[in-house]
């Protein structure tokens, strides 16, 4: 039986959209009420043996781990058309006859029907491991024989398939519940993600990425009209030419305050990120003003300011990176004055220890003035009062209540950055890599986003904009280049 959907990268369009746990169940109840008995099932099990045939086509013997409920039951009607196919698939089950759920037991009966070799412990040799053991709803450590195949599985070099979900990430949040994944990737196995049904946003943030590999998606003919939960920025658009007739006052102001003595650099990269971001003029208030004719001398093309000089009611304001302890005092100013405003660094460790700043960032929706704020997962627990564990536990959920609580574009980076308003649903951004986790980095998106809402007529655009190229530089950077650091990454935007 053949599905009515094909398999899909996520590279063929620029956004999809991502439904969490609960929606997937009430779509998949309503599917299964729609369709003949077993259907889904049957479909999801044809799509899982088509993929593993195109990313393993000269596999023989596959291994395929079922766990006791649907999910089992999706990789056991897999291995029914591998073994139709003249592969050999053999299957631990961990499936009780009589205790299966209805579906997943229909499954068993015709895998046996059909011949499928089952075993009881994990093959010595395998060319392939499909993992068929847990899926969206799993909101536990695997434990036991699971925990075990899972090991042999991510321990092997043959390429993983995994079946909805890795068994041991939590689906709505990418929270990894399973061994700790190595650092390297040397030694292990290429990792592939079959999402059924639907897209789920704990494949694209925390640890999803790389608990998932490259993640490939089939709706099974299913046409689902739900509200999304979150949606992925995969790709975008490259911007609009610009006219002929323009001059650097058709692009807007940025002002950069910050740059404490000896963190003058953090400033610095934010500057010529908002320059080559396509700023018309970039003005730096810079905290050290020793350094100021240094600056000058290097960076000509910015104009340095001492930060009392600069015209916080025209300019896009891009405050707090390498401010220190010095940016304290400017806030109070800053947080009424400015006419859009990204919060960064020092700013939002400043904000998060005094209630009266956090007044005065409330207010400034109520006066149409927008804000947006760039937190690591650090800065989201301080502005928040709670753990970076709690933070990353569900990044999704903390994006979203600092942006109700600051009524403000939230950027909280890290692996699968957010983006999220107080009025749109939260975008999880699938570009950039490791090769960002390093110092300035986030000076240099400040300045960008800077870049970006100078021009845009919607921050929340603008903002989701900037940080998908952020990214876009390092997953693009040649493996032949030199490092990507900070200032690389600044002098590379286009």
């Amino acid at each position: 039986m053949k599905t009515a959907a094909l398999t899909q990268t996520l590279s063929s369009q620029a956004t999809w959209p991502l439904h969490g746990v609960a929606q997937t169940q009430i779509i998949e109840l309503e599917a299964q009420a729609a369709l003949p008995t077993h259907t889904l099932m049957q479909r999801a099990g044809f799509a899982t043996a088509q993929l593993a045939l195109a990313i393993a086509p000269h596999a023989q013997q596959i291994w395929i781990a079922c766990g006791p409920g649907n999910n089992g039951g999706d990789g056991l009607e897999a291995a029914i058309h591998l073994h139709a196919w003249g592969k050999h698939p053999i299957v631990t089950w961990l499936g009780q006859e009589g205790h299966a759920p209805a579906d997943a037991q229909q499954a068993w009966r015709r895998a046996k029907h059909a011949g499928v070799t089952f075993a009881e412990h994990a093959p010595e040799h395998f060319d392939l491991a499909i993992d068929a053991l847990l899926g969206i709803g799993a909101q536990r450590a695997p434990e036991g024989v699971m925990a075990q195949w899972l090991h042999v599985m991510q321990s092997n070099c043959a390429p993983l398939l995994c079946l909805d979900i890795p068994t041991g990430l939590v689906a709505d949040t990418g929270e990894w519940l399973g061994q700790p994944l190595s650092h390297s990737t040397r030694g292990q196995p290429q990792r592939h993600t079959l999402s059924l049904l639907t897209l789920k946003p704990g494949l694209f943030t925390a640890d999803g990425q790389d608990a998932a590999g490259q993640v490939w998606f089939n709706h099974l003919g299913v046409d689902v009209g739900t509200i999304p939960t979150a949606w992925l920025q995969q790709n975008q658009a490259p911007p609009a030419p610009r006219i002929q007739n323009s001059h650097k006052g058709s692009f807007g102001d940025v002002a950069v305050m910050g740059g404490a003595p000896g963190m003058s650099g953090a400033a610095v990269l934010a500057a010529v990120a908002a320059l080559h971001g396509g700023a018309g003029r970039v003005f730096v208030g810079l905290l050290d003003s020793e350094a100021k004719h240094a600056i000058t001398a290097t960076h000509p093309s910015l104009m340095v300011r001492s930060p009392t000089a600069l015209d916080l009611h025209t300019a896009t304001v891009v405050c707090g990176c390498g401010g220190g302890d010095a940016i304290r005092p400017l806030l109070p100013n800053v947080l009424s004055s400015s006419l859009c405003l990204v919060l960064d660094a020092d700013a939002l460790n400043a904000i998060a220890r005094d209630t009266s700043l956090q007044e005065l960032l409330k207010k400034r929706s109520t006066r149409h003035k927008p804000t947006i704020l760039t937190p690591h997962p650090l800065e989201a627990a301080r502005l928040l009062n709670c753990s970076v564990k709690d933070i990353q536990k569900n990044r999704i959920h903390a994006a979203q209540q600092l942006a109700n609580t600051f009524q403000s574009v939230v950027v909280l980076k890290g692996s699968g950055s957010i983006v999220a308003s107080p009025n749109h649903a939260p975008i999880i951004n699938a570009s950039g890599n490791a090769l960002l986790a390093t110092a300035g980095t986030g000076d240099v998106l400040a300045g960008l986003i800077g870049a970006y809402i100078a021009r845009s007529e919607d921050p929340f655009s603008g903002t989701y904009q900037a940080v998908y190229m952020h990214g876009h530089i390092a997953t693009k950077w040649p493996n032949d280049a030199p490092a990507l650091d900070a200032a690389l990454l600044a002098a590379s935007v286009r």
